[in-house]
Protein backbone atom coordinates (compact mmCIF):
# COMPACT_ATOMS: atom_id res chain seq x y z
CA UNK A 1 0.00 0.00 0.00
CA UNK A 2 1.42 3.56 -1.12
CA UNK A 3 1.97 5.78 1.72
CA UNK A 4 -0.04 8.68 0.96
CA UNK A 5 0.82 12.03 1.87
CA UNK A 6 -1.80 14.26 3.82
CA UNK A 7 -1.51 17.98 2.97
CA UNK A 8 -2.60 20.10 5.69
CA UNK A 9 -1.37 24.04 5.98
CA UNK A 10 -0.72 26.04 8.71
CA UNK A 11 -1.27 29.87 9.61
CA UNK A 12 1.75 31.72 11.24
CA UNK A 13 -0.71 34.94 12.06
CA UNK A 14 1.56 38.12 12.89
CA UNK A 15 -0.29 40.48 15.01
CA UNK A 16 2.23 42.94 16.58
CA UNK A 17 4.78 41.10 17.17
CA UNK A 18 3.04 38.57 18.46
CA UNK A 19 1.69 34.96 16.99
CA UNK A 20 -1.53 33.28 17.52
CA UNK A 21 -0.97 29.94 18.76
CA UNK A 22 -4.40 27.31 19.56
CA UNK A 23 -4.30 23.95 21.42
CA UNK A 24 -5.98 21.06 20.07
CA UNK A 25 -8.87 19.35 22.32
CA UNK A 26 -7.95 16.68 25.13
CA UNK A 27 -10.11 14.01 22.44
CA UNK A 28 -8.73 13.33 19.09
CA UNK A 29 -5.69 13.38 17.32
CA UNK A 30 -2.06 14.87 19.21
CA UNK A 31 -4.70 15.80 22.01
CA UNK A 32 -3.80 18.96 24.17
CA UNK A 33 -0.86 19.77 21.87
CA UNK A 34 -0.17 23.47 20.71
CA UNK A 35 -0.71 24.15 17.04
CA UNK A 36 -0.21 26.98 14.09
CA UNK A 37 -4.01 26.54 13.22
CA UNK A 38 -4.97 25.35 9.89
CA UNK A 39 -6.00 22.27 8.33
CA UNK A 40 -6.28 19.98 5.51
CA UNK A 41 -6.20 20.74 1.82
CA UNK A 42 -9.52 19.52 -0.43
CA UNK A 43 -8.91 18.14 -3.54
CA UNK A 44 -8.66 20.62 -6.18
CA UNK A 45 -8.38 23.35 -3.31
CA UNK A 46 -5.40 25.73 -3.31
CA UNK A 47 -3.21 26.22 -0.07
CA UNK A 48 -4.13 29.17 0.56
CA UNK A 49 -7.86 28.58 -0.15
CA UNK A 50 -7.68 25.96 2.54
CA UNK A 51 -5.94 28.22 4.70
CA UNK A 52 -8.86 30.98 4.11
CA UNK A 53 -11.91 28.27 4.57
CA UNK A 54 -10.01 26.36 8.13
CA UNK A 55 -9.73 29.59 9.71
CA UNK A 56 -13.60 30.69 8.82
CA UNK A 57 -14.50 27.38 10.32
CA UNK A 58 -11.76 26.95 13.22
CA UNK A 59 -12.46 30.63 14.40
CA UNK A 60 -15.23 31.89 12.08
CA UNK A 61 -12.72 34.77 11.06
CA UNK A 62 -11.70 36.54 8.12
CA UNK A 63 -7.91 36.42 7.09
CA UNK A 64 -5.39 37.38 4.43
CA UNK A 65 -3.09 34.45 3.37
CA UNK A 66 0.80 36.19 3.30
CA UNK A 67 3.99 34.89 2.35
CA UNK A 68 4.78 31.12 2.14
CA UNK A 69 7.06 30.24 4.82
CA UNK A 70 7.87 26.59 4.11
CA UNK A 71 6.55 22.90 4.35
CA UNK A 72 7.87 19.92 6.65
CA UNK A 73 7.07 16.49 6.20
CA UNK A 74 6.30 14.35 8.97
CA UNK A 75 5.35 10.76 9.38
CA UNK A 76 2.88 10.20 12.31
CA UNK A 77 1.20 6.90 13.68
CA UNK A 78 -1.84 7.54 12.16
CA UNK A 79 0.51 8.80 8.74
CA UNK A 80 2.29 11.19 6.82
CA UNK A 81 1.50 15.07 6.72
CA UNK A 82 3.14 17.64 4.73
CA UNK A 83 2.40 20.86 6.82
CA UNK A 84 2.89 24.18 4.81
CA UNK A 85 3.31 27.09 6.44
CA UNK A 86 2.34 30.80 5.07
CA UNK A 87 1.94 33.88 7.26
CA UNK A 88 -1.76 34.68 7.92
CA UNK A 89 -3.27 38.22 9.09
CA UNK A 90 -6.60 38.44 10.72
CA UNK A 91 -9.09 40.94 9.17
CA UNK A 92 -12.20 40.80 10.69
CA UNK A 93 -14.31 38.43 12.78
CA UNK A 94 -14.31 37.87 16.55
CA UNK A 95 -11.96 34.78 17.49
CA UNK A 96 -14.27 31.68 18.58
CA UNK A 97 -13.23 28.68 19.40
CA UNK A 98 -15.10 26.30 17.57
CA UNK A 99 -12.11 23.33 16.89
CA UNK A 100 -9.52 24.48 19.89
CA UNK A 101 -9.82 24.74 23.68
CA UNK A 102 -7.77 27.93 23.77
CA UNK A 103 -5.90 30.24 21.88
CA UNK A 104 -2.90 32.52 22.67
CA UNK A 105 -1.18 35.66 21.51
CA UNK A 106 2.22 35.01 22.17
CA UNK A 107 6.17 36.34 21.81
CA UNK A 108 8.43 34.56 19.67
CA UNK A 109 10.62 33.70 22.75
CA UNK A 110 7.65 32.31 24.44
CA UNK A 111 7.23 29.46 22.05
CA UNK A 112 9.15 26.99 24.00
CA UNK A 113 7.19 27.53 26.85
CA UNK A 114 4.41 25.21 25.02
CA UNK A 115 4.04 21.80 23.80
CA UNK A 116 3.76 21.81 20.51
CA UNK A 117 2.56 19.27 17.70
CA UNK A 118 5.24 17.25 16.59
CA UNK A 119 5.26 18.76 12.34
CA UNK A 120 4.82 22.12 13.58
CA UNK A 121 8.07 22.15 15.65
CA UNK A 122 9.89 22.94 12.82
CA UNK A 123 8.60 25.76 12.26
CA UNK A 124 8.63 26.94 15.94
CA UNK A 125 12.35 26.50 16.14
CA UNK A 126 12.75 28.58 13.00
CA UNK A 127 10.98 31.67 14.39
CA UNK A 128 13.12 31.21 17.72
CA UNK A 129 16.27 30.61 15.55
CA UNK A 130 15.19 34.06 13.38
CA UNK A 131 15.31 32.23 10.04
CA UNK A 132 11.48 33.01 9.66
CA UNK A 133 11.15 37.01 10.47
CA UNK A 134 7.93 38.40 11.71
Amino acid sequence: MKNTIIKVTAAIFVNDGMLLIAKRKPTGRLPNLWEFPGGKIEPNETPEACLKRELKEEFDVDVTVGEYLGSNIHAYDFGTIELTAFKAFWEKGDFKLLDHVEIRWVFTHELDQFEFAPADTVFVEQLIGGEIDI
